[in-house]
């Protein structure tokens, strides 16, 4: 398990460009896989085009209390990056005069930002539709000044979007740290007893899941069954959906890929689980995301490659709708991991 971020190590890998250029050679260059662009480009689906803006996705930091083996943010607590409050006032003017109607907070753990609950509080007044906070559970539970979240968040009615790996300690552990599945548990519980997650109840609860190991996730029908009858059964906590979720090679992940030898196998499985329908929904076309100092992304993992919009308006500074709909979405093949199987987004499956 690790402790240190990429970055803190000093590993090439926490350059993007080193990421970008291990995703551009070797089995892609040869030929012996066909790159993401001309594997769109057979079923006539090159470009991919923005469509209508709905979300804004705004990482507000990649502190995080956590050191996760999969995380594409190589979060962790020696990352400094933080949201200003300056810019979380212009991504507050953004949310107020876009057509967007769902806000996505994410991070590191976005709690530890310190100005989180003054922008939480802000963006509620504003009065978007779902507004979700992306937590990791534990932060509930890694400081006293972080267990009133749960009522914290009920009262802006935020709808919580938790990271859980398995419905058991040892898969769980494996993938984020000794002691991370009994503080996952705890806080699960405490936000069931505020109300999250309740049958009919209107406190959203949903749990997301990341393969633990270089495979793709399973049937997310099928594992939500599994994971509410375990759950239920051995502790009594109830949830609304779980959204199962492909590990992009990029950071940390591919990290590991390399690291066990298992990149190309990887590379393969995504190819081939290649699904043309997946490309339709993928969640760049009506999601944008905001780094932690204002710049652009296409999407969270584009964000994470420093890959920009391809658009005049690059900064929430700049922001203008109709510059950024209809622009050609940036891709590599990181982007196979969006469009394997029945495709993956933040919100889950979307073929």
């Amino acid at each position: 398990m690790a402790t240190k971020s990429l970055q803190k190590l000093g590993s090439d890998l926490a350059q993007s460009n080193k990421q970008i250029e291990i995703l551009s050679n070797g089995i892609f260059k040869t030929g012996e896989l066909p790159t993401f662009k001309d594997k769109i480009s057979e079923t006539s689906q090159f470009p991919i085009k923005a469509k209508k803006l709905e979300i804004l996705q705004i990482n507000v930091g990649y502190m995080c209390n956590q050191v996760c083996d999969h995380c594409h943010v190589d979060a962790g607590p020696d990352r400094k990056e933080i949201m200003t409050r300056d810019t979380m006032r212009q991504c507050l003017e953004v949310i107020k005069n876009s057509g967007a109607h769902t806000l996505d907070l994410t991070g590191g753990a976005p709690e530890m930002n310190p100005d989180f609950r003054w922008f939480v509080e802000e963006a509620s007044k504003v009065g978007i539709t779902d507004f979700i906070v992306r937590s990791n559970l534990t932060i509930i539970r890694a400081n006293k000044k972080y267990y009133d979240l749960p009522e914290f968040f009920k009262k802006h009615n935020v709808h919580v979007v938790s990271s859980m790996p398995h419905w058991t300690r040892g898969k769980t552990d494996k993938q984020r740290g000794d002691g991370v599945f009994d503080k996952s548990i705890k806080a699960l519980q405490e936000l069931n007893a505020v109300g999250y997650g309740m049958p009919g109840s209107d406190l959203k609860l949903d749990l997301v899941y990341n393969p633990s190991g270089a495979f793709l996730p399973g049937d997310q029908v099928a594992m939500e069954k599994d994971f509410k009858k375990a759950l239920m059964d051995d502790f009594g906590i109830e949830f609304h959906n779980l959204f199962a979720i492909t590990n992009l090679p990029i950071a940390r992940f591919l990290d590991y890929l390399i690291a066990s030898e298992n990149y190309e196998d990887y590379m393969y499985s995504l190819v081939e689980a290649y699904n043309p329908a997946a490309v339709e929904n993928v969640m760049c076309t009506n999601t944008l995301s905001i780094s932690w100092d204002g710049y652009l992304f296409d999407c969270d993992f584009n964000q994470m490659l420093e890959l920009p919009v391809n658009s005049k308006s690059r900064h929430i500074s700049e922001f203008n709708e109709e510059l950024l709909e209809g622009r050609n979405i940036v891709i590599s093949q990181h982007c196979y991991g969006c469009t394997a199987g029945a495709g993956s987004s933040c919100q889950g499956v979307v073929a």
